[in-house]
């Protein structure tokens, strides 16, 4: 990609979709829901940018990406979403990666990082010197459940904040010594839960999805 290109990146949410154009100062965004299609979205990114022009497309997906194939329905959206082509949707070239890795590779400094979305689920990504190793970490087996189970929303709600917190702790603690891991970024809304970051981690941010929407079109990222 030259370095005139204009990309635009499409952060897609349960909440709201957001979008940002290189070289913008803000990013837009517009309402998601439990009925939103992949055609909805679309239409909506299309009705929220039209007064900017784009060359190519990144878009961060809530659900497993494959080869930068949806390969997954999402949960919290409506359905046809696998094996719909956006690049014919949006006539421009199109990379789609999971939303964590996205988040990822926006945070990403070096070395072997572990990126962990704290949100109504857990996005769960690793970094290994440029080498993106997308995961599914929070469907392991954790106590009686799943650690998205304890570490999402739905723990919070059943935990209480500071038993919580205690979780958090200890998953990532385990996170660290089972993946030997230089780096350690904490993402989603419910990072704002804790008073405290675990030792070795730093905060990430939402606004990280867009840098790494624009890094999915530079050369060195595999």
């Amino acid at each position: 990609m030259g370095a005139r290109r204009k990309i635009l990146v499409i952060d897609i949410g349960g909440t709201n979709i957001k979008v940002y154009l290189s070289g913008q100062k803000e990013a837009r965004k517009f309402p998601s829901s439990p009925r939103l299609t992949p055609r909805r979205m679309v239409a909506g990114v299309k009705a929220a940018t039209k007064d900017w022009k784009y060359d190519a497309v990144s878009i961060g997906y809530p659900g497993v990406v494959r080869n930068g194939r949806i390969a997954v329905e999402p949960v919290n959206l409506g359905r046809g979403w696998v094996g719909f082509s956006f690049r014919a949707a949006f006539r421009r070239p199109v990379r789609v990666v999971n939303d964590a890795v996205m988040q990822a590779l926006g945070s990403y400094r070096g070395g072997t990082m572990l990126f962990l979305g704290l949100g109504t689920g857990l996005g769960t990504a690793m970094i290994v010197n440029g080498h993106i190793v997308p995961m599914e970490l929070g469907h392991f087996p954790y106590g009686k459940l799943t650690i998205e189970d304890y570490l999402g929303t739905r723990g919070y709600d059943a935990l209480g904040r500071g038993r919580w917190r205690k979780v958090v702790v200890e998953v990532v603690a385990e996170f660290v010594a089972a993946f030997l891991v230089d780096d350690v970024v904490l993402g989603g809304g419910n990072v704002k839960k804790l008073t405290r970051l675990p030792k070795a981690c730093r905060a990430g941010s939402n606004a990280n999805a867009f840098i790494g929407g624009l890094r999915l079109w530079e050369q060195g990222w595999s």
